[in-house]
């Protein structure tokens, strides 16, 4: 696809994924809107470090998913929306559910009734492999049974319905992405990767996490990114469901043994009461099988874990004043 302005809105464009998958479009010559949370201290999150040259070329607009005055604004004469707004925070999650409810299921309405008012050719809705839950068999491919273990993966797989159901009943051309554990720079601390080196970054020799036996499946920022366009390029992807993974498991404590081998320090890990889940909410294992979106879209995953884990390390080398790396951030 051409992409050559090409006018997009980007949701949660201040975010970690939304803030790479704004360059990426610049990058190709797209006319992009940024769709930020309004905030009194006019913070445009992950997009304040941007270069200034891509920063030109957006049109940053500051508002609230829940708000649907505002979001029918947003999605005026917009040729595509990636919806990335979400609250994300597992734990969190636990704390406030209302709020998870309010943001990721009726944020995501507002998005689908704009969308469907204003005529959006296309609409990629994202969506978590956390609501697959636990696997039940792997590799977990998109008919893998949906098993919300936590709030954040019940609104999300609501949110998932609710698109689905646009699609079936007002024919908007909706496609949803399922990312396994992206990873890389700009990502929050509530993840295991910036965690584990934010800690080692800060100087520390003894490190706290959770649990370390769970398995996940990570994929490298770029690799996101690339489903995110994929998706929109390929006209077969509407009304579809599609992962996108790696399609390689590592639990926590190989990951952890990984990165000693990669920054040659020796780490001490202290289990934290505080960063487990509760029993029962725990996915213990995430395996993906994206062969749907390389047969559909013609996707692959090129980034290994070792060489982003290097990426990131670097990145976080050099950025660490920006982690509050004394506390848990849930």
């Amino acid at each position: 696809m051409n992409w050559q302005n090409r006018k997009v809105l980007v949701t949660g464009a201040d975010g970690f994924i939304g803030s790479h998958l704004l360059e990426r479009l610049v990058a190709q010559g797209a006319k992009v809107k940024a769709f930020v949370y309004y905030n009194s201290f006019n913070s445009w999150g992950w997009l304040d470090t941007l270069p200034r040259q891509t920063l030109n070329k957006v049109e940053v607009f500051a508002g609230d998913v829940r708000d649907p005055n505002g979001v029918l604004k947003a999605t005026e004469k917009a040729d595509v929306v990636f919806h990335l707004a979400a609250l994300i925070g597992i734990p969190f999650s636990y704390h406030s559910p209302d709020s998870y409810v309010d943001t990721n299921i009726k944020g995501t309405l507002n998005i689908l009734q704009a969308a469907r008012k204003n005529g959006v050719k296309k609409i990629v809705h994202t969506s978590t492999s956390e609501v697959y839950g636990t696997a039940q068999y792997t590799p977990i491919d998109e008919t893998h049974p949906i098993n919300p273990q936590s709030p954040y993966a019940a609104t999300k797989s609501a949110a998932d319905e609710l698109a689905l159901s646009f699609y079936r009943s007002f024919d908007l051309p909706v496609t949803i992405l399922r990312p396994f554990n992206t990873f890389g720079p700009r990502q929050s601390a509530r993840a295991i990767i910036p965690t584990i080196l934010s800690q080692i970054c800060a100087g520390r020799d003894t490190i706290k996490l959770g649990n370390m036996e769970s398995t996940r499946n990570f994929n490298y920022i770029s690799d996101t990114i690339e489903a995110f366009l994929k998706i929109v390029e390929a006209d077969r992807a509407v009304g579809q469901v599609f992962n996108a993974g790696s399609n390689t498991e590592v639990s926590i404590r190989e990951l952890v043994n990984l990165i000693q081998s990669i920054t040659k320090k020796k780490i001490k890990v202290i289990t934290e009461r505080g960063r487990l889940r509760p029993g029962k909410s725990e996915v213990e294992r995430l395996v993906c099988n994206a062969g749907k979106l390389r047969s559909v879209c013609g996707w692959e995953s090129r980034v290994s874990l070792e060489q982003g884990l290097k990426i990131t390390l670097a990145w976080l080398r050099k950025n660490i004043n920006r982690y509050k790396t004394d506390i848990y951030n849930v």
